[in-house]
């Protein structure tokens, strides 16, 4: 038993470390927690293991060739392995308790089987909640979508009734999972492959499937680095040697190329529309199309002061919220008229949103932004695909079309794909910060020259 000491008592010093001393069957390494106190160290597996040929062994990490999204969730997992031992070593040290490095591991333990009863749905509701509290809406809807999904998929397999949802069911929802939450270990290989079954059987396309199951595998990561799970009987394959264990990988994300021509771009210009919301409509796809194919939610949150005078015009220059990647485009003519159509409509200061679609005094929280953009993007799409059909287009119209015939049109013109990939801001970051030093504005801006 821990006792008091008549001295300060040091801090253990926790560290996950790559342990080449042992190799596993399909020829990685694991990651042990190294737990140091004294001169004394205990060594804790963490079911986690690497290539050797994915590890720089010069700067002690993870190399930057091991695929995403793998690499940013085994790093994260590793930290969180590390952040669950280091507050068991800072208590113990607060408590100045006489220990050693077994008793930080035992003390982990102790934290750890007090997250026992949490189980699964209750796990994604606390997650979520922990979301929309640091203001990732965003993601927030994702976990407790898969909460709902799940829940339903249960309720199904007991004979029982769906889940309350819903405003005012809040604590009849809670009562329901409290009766028939399951705990981590019976999301098994088999509980995995019913539930694809049960989706595919109702018509779930493979992109929802593979978002799905990803997310109920970052569920799974977290709580079992949370100490709330095991991670025996952990379901989903991590190396191609686990081809027994649930693939995540097998569906097929491939997103269907749509692309419209440029003389289907002229015809949508000049069609006439009588409403502001086709007027809107239009302006969004033609000002996607000539702006590197700018995604709705940055266009909808363009501010005049992203619009700065430039060789005569005018320059749009703006982060991607999705990446984080910076973008600088000179307005081609039919943009700074879009610009200009607005201009006296929503330009009461430089604050001031571009477009006509969020109101600063009304969408403030992200959630009421986030609402906002669902709203006006469907209003937006299916105005689209009536214009289309007015317009004799035969594609349905999206503002994702948009997007896809930016990068047709230089393609088709004859700029590089690398010079493409950067315009778009590429899926995968490491690839486009290789592109971002590589071309000066004017190569960019003569390139979407083209599109005219």
């Amino acid at each position: 038993m821990s006792r008091t000491t008549e001295h300060k008592e040091g801090k253990a010093s926790v560290k996950a470390v790559y342990f080449t001393s042992k190799t596993l069957a399909d020829g990685s390494h694991p990651f042990m927690v190294r737990i140091t106190k004294d001169r004394k160290l205990k060594y804790i597996a963490t079911g986690l293991s690497l290539h050797p040929k994915y590890w720089n062994p010069k700067k002690k990490e993870v190399r930057r060739s091991f695929p995403e999204p793998d690499r940013e969730d085994l790093i994260t997992k590793l930290e969180e392995w590390e952040q669950k031992y280091n507050e068991a070593a800072k208590n113990l040290s607060l408590a100045d308790e006489q220990h050693d490095a077994p008793s930080v591991a035992k003390k982990a333990v102790e934290g750890r089987k007090a997250y026992r009863r949490i189980r699964l749905l209750a796990y994604i509701e606390e997650l979520a909640a922990g979301m929309v509290a640091a203001g990732q809406v965003g993601n927030s809807t994702v976990y407790r979508d898969l909460g709902n999904q799940l829940a339903k998929h249960l309720a199904s397999q007991a004979g029982i009734g769906d889940p309350p949802l819903g405003k005012g069911l809040e604590q009849e929802r809670a009562a329901w999972v409290q009766l028939h939450d399951i705990p981590f270990d019976q999301v098994t290989v088999a509980f995995c492959q019913k539930w694809e079954e049960v989706l595919r059987s109702s018509g779930v396309e493979e992109i929802t499937l593979s978002l799905r199951f990803r997310t109920l595998r970052a569920v799974l990561n977290k709580a079992i680095a949370a100490g709330v799970a095991k991670g025996e009987g952990y379901p989903f394959a991590r190396t191609a040697a686990e081809k027994h264990k649930f693939q995540v990988g097998k569906f097929d994300v491939s997103t269907a190329k749509r692309a419209i021509s440029r003389d289907d771009i002229r015809r949508l210009e000049n069609l006439p529309v009588s409403t502001e919301r086709h007027q809107l409509a239009k302006a969004v796809f033609a000002f996607s199309f000539y702006c590197g194919g700018i995604n709705f939610v940055d266009l909808a949150q363009l501010r005049w002061h992203n619009l700065t005078p430039a060789d005569g015009g005018l320059r749009l220059s703006y982060v991607r919220q999705k990446t984080g990647g910076k973008f600088s485009v000179k307005l081609l003519a039919p943009a700074e008229a879009i610009v200009e159509q607005y201009r006296a409509l929503t330009h009461a200061s430089p604050n001031s949103y571009l477009f006509p679609i969020l109101d600063a005094a009304k969408h403030v929280s992200p959630a009421q932004v986030k609402n906002r953009l669902h709203k006006v993007l469907g209003q937006v799409n299916a105005d689209l695909k009536e214009l289309a059909g007015q317009a004799g287009i035969a594609t349905p119209l999206t503002t994702y079309v948009a997007r896809h015939s930016f990068a047709t049109s230089l393609k088709r013109s004859g700029v590089s794909n690398a010079v493409i990939s950067e315009a778009l801001g590429h899926q995968d970051e490491r690839t486009t910060a290789v592109y971002l030093d590589s071309f000066a504005s004017d190569t960019m801006d003569a390139a979407f020259e083209t599109l005219l």
